[in-house]
């Protein structure tokens, strides 16, 4: 973690984390820690550039690699989250879950999860969140030794990895809030 620390620390200068708050346990906020991967990059127009043109050779490394998330070893230590679980989204998103998704919040956010051995970034969202509520009812110590396992296995292979994925939540969102102004146009 050092070596990542200093790389990043000479290529992109500080900060070295980046922190975000993301929804853990019984819905409640905390900050989550990554490594930094982009840069702090504006256009003309003070916009913030898209990922794909922040991201920096180092980040693409540390993200293919999944190196960017060790220091949510701590976030494990503090015990906002624990090694296995659903990974935890941003507070935006919250307003959108179905009460199957919402299932995601009785357990602590992990590192990894059922839904990052099972496709990852290739799977959709709601196959993500689907996986997420599969585990939660499923939980036991056998499957998360098996999820543990095939995550080493995953990240070694650099399987399912975009290192700038799509904003495919996104998507989800707008589906899903066209369809309760839909609903709510019929019935009234």
């Amino acid at each position: 973690m050092l070596l990542v620390a200093l790389g990043i620390r000479a290529t992109m200068g500080p900060p070295v984390l980046f922190r975000q708050t993301r929804i853990g346990l019984d819905e409640k906020p905390f900050t989550i820690f990554k490594f930094r991967t982009m840069r702090d990059a504006h256009d003309g127009s003070g916009r913030l550039l898209p990922d794909a043109q922040r991201l920096t050779p180092l980040g693409e490394l540390l993200r293919k690699t999944s190196l960017d998330e060790l220091p949510q070893l701590f976030n494990v230590l503090r015990g906002d989250m624990s090694l296995i679980g659903p990974r935890p989204l941003l507070t935006e998103y919250l307003p959108y879950y179905t009460a199957r998704e919402r299932l995601r919040h009785t357990v602590r956010p992990g590192v990894t999860g059922l839904a990052q051995v099972s496709g990852r970034n290739l799977l959709s969202w709601d196959e993500r969140l689907e996986f997420d509520a599969r585990y939660v009812e499923r939980r036991s110590a056998s499957l998360d030794a098996w999820i543990l396992l095939k995550t080493v296995f995953k990240v070694l292979g650099r399987a399912d990895v975009l290192t700038v994925p799509g904003s495919r939540l996104g998507t989800l969102v707008q589906h899903r809030t066209r369809a309760v102004a839909a609903l709510q146009e019929v019935q009234a």
